[in-house]
């Protein structure tokens, strides 16, 4: 239904990434009218401990959308719809609402164990021993990254937390109870994070009792969701008066449902107008901070080691397949830092206004780009697991190898170790790909999108590495048209979330493969699964 309307509608997208929490104002044909951006606070501690502050990221939310409806010079009447994606991170709230400290420190504010905290590589071990059913729907292997190995890290570490919560919350269901009031949760948080069995509509109470978490279920999942609704169903009454006040926005404006920040990517891709492909031969690449692959199908697919199949958790009515890499943009920004030259680098980058990635790119582009890569990157190899394995292998305790370092220690060899770590962020997907088509998941095209994935040197590398095309959206800022589509759903422009994608998404350029590198990169890649082996060999013997 198309609702006309003295006053231009337009929808708002936040996004609340691992650093910053993000706004943009959409048209009604997808076009971005303005963002704008605030900080997080990140807290990092021993033992993998990650930690953020949900006062802080809502009022991170509050700067940026008042900053983006600020730059489009709109009115708050003119925002017909809201939609929130967020990093699938654990937030604990006690009484009224209040933040309940997850932090060893005791730091009350400190109430989020964010998705990339590891404190709970051992309760998984534990859940993946039961061989649980519901274990079949994330791979066969549940990830410390995943929110039930932190509900029991909480319960085993700090009980009085666990006994004290009032709710545990996905941090995009966080955000949207934060607007409106509504505890429903998302299908796609609860079934891709939780274990909630989407299409049965129910949780395991068996599997919860079985690994040391009866409690919820004795509870009748109360603390963990009890209304369960797709991205893009309008929450009550939309945002709340102290909501509005907080955003300068006007009460009662609809909320939608929101999504995991990748699924919101997913969104804003994978339907997109283009001939490259279609939504059911697509694969969604999310490359920021770390890496989300989603593909689609119309019946469940199971595959090991990668996550799902997720009925309804990011297109409703079809199911989804996550992989992906648990650092991608992170593992670049942290291998180049590593090099000698990276500071001389880094000075020049910030002269020029750039990352440091940013400006290895260009400076690549300038000596011919990806087709001078076989002489750009020489005998570099790298496997940049630095947080493990997330697909197809779930193995957390893999870590990041290097081969063929030399003595140099100038530009020259800098650029080769950026390639060759792009190279193996690009193999890694390989993988992923090549799994779910060994199960029949026809894959022909990947469709990017986040930050890492704007440079044109690092679609054409992912290109050539994966032996597919590679496709761009048409927007700057694929994920937060996502969750503004879902706030087209919520205020009834759009009637679903299939009509929004294909009415607001169009994809860019195109990046078919290089053929003259294909054989080259063939051996580039078996060379990676061997020093992939060569480092489970390594663990093996010192364990």
């Amino acid at each position: 239904m198309v609702r006309e309307s003295a006053v231009v509608r337009h929808f708002l997208g936040i996004d609340v990434g691992t650093g910053s929490a993000r706004a943009g104002v959409f048209d009604r044909s997808g076009r971005l009218i303005a963002t704008d951006r605030a900080d997080i606070t990140l807290w990092r501690e021993a033992g993998d401990i990650v930690e953020q502050s949900s006062e802080d990221i809502w009022r991170a939310v509050c700067r940026s959308v008042r900053g983006a409806v600020g730059k489009a010079g709109i009115g708050p009447d003119s925002i017909a719809g809201i939609g929130f994606d967020a990093t699938c991170s654990l937030v604990v709230l006690g009484s009224g609402g209040a933040p309940l400290t997850v932090s060893p420190s005791g730091d009350p504010a400190r109430n989020i164990i964010v998705w990339m905290d590891h404190r709970a590589v051992d309760q998984a071990r534990l859940i993946n021993r039961t061989a649980a059913k519901v274990l079949d729907y994330v791979g066969g292997a549940i990830s410390p990254e995943m929110e039930t190995p932190k509900l029991l890290w909480l319960a085993e570490n700090m009980p009085r937390s666990f006994a004290d919560a009032w709710q545990f919350m996905d941090l995009t269901d966080f955000l949207t109870w934060r607007a409106t009031g509504s505890l429903a949760r998302s299908t796609c948080t609860v079934t891709c994070k939780w274990t909630y069995l989407g299409r049965e509509d129910r949780w395991d109470a068996g599997f919860f009792r079985s690994i040391g978490l009866g409690t919820l279920a004795d509870e009748q999942f109360c603390r963990i969701g009890t209304e369960i609704v797709p991205g893009g169903t309008r929450l009550a009454a939309g945002l709340t008066a102290d909501a509005a006040t907080d955003l300068g926005l006007k009460a009662g404006t609809p909320v939608a449902a929101g999504l995991i920040d990748a699924h919101a990517g997913g969104v804003g891709t994978v339907g997109a107008r283009g001939t490259a492909g279609t939504a059911l031969t697509r694969m969604a690449y999310v490359f920021g901070t770390s890496a989300c692959t989603m593909t689609t199908t119309t019946e469940p697919t199971f595959v090991p080691g990668v996550w799902g199949p997720y009925f309804s958790a990011m297109v409703p009515g079809l199911w989804l397949n996550e992989g992906g890499q648990s650092v991608a943009g992170a593992a670049i920004d942290h291998l180049i830092q590593m090099h000698p030259y990276s500071a001389q680098a880094t000075q020049a980058a910030i002269q020029d206004q750039r990352t440091l990635a940013d400006w290895l790119a260009s400076q690549l582009d300038a000596r011919g780009g990806a087709e001078m890569i076989r002489e750009s990157v020489g005998e570099i190899h790298v496997v940049p697991e630095f947080l493990g394995n997330r697909a197809p292998f779930a193995d957390p305790d893999a870590r990041a190898l290097i081969a063929g370092l030399d003595m140099r220690s100038d530009l020259e060899s800098l650029l080769a170790l950026y390639l060759a770590g792009l190279c193996g962020l690009g193999y890694g997907a390989r993988q992923i790909v090549r799994a779910q088509q060994d199960k029949g998941i026809a894959i022909d095209t990947i469709v990017v999108s986040g930050g890492a994935a704007q440079s044109r040197l690092v679609r054409q590398v992912l290109a050539d590495t994966t032996g597919l095309t590679v496709a761009a959206s048409a927007s700057s800022e694929p994920v937060l048209l996502g969750s503004a589509m879902l706030g087209s759903v919520a205020s009834g422009d759009h009637a679903n979330v299939g009509q929004a994608m294909e009415a607001m998404s169009a994809l860019g350029e195109i990046h078919p493969p290089h053929a003259a590198l294909a054989s080259w990169n063939d051996k580039r890649f078996a060379a990676f699964e061997a020093l992939q082996q060569v480092g489970r060999s390594i663990r093996s013997h010192s364990s």
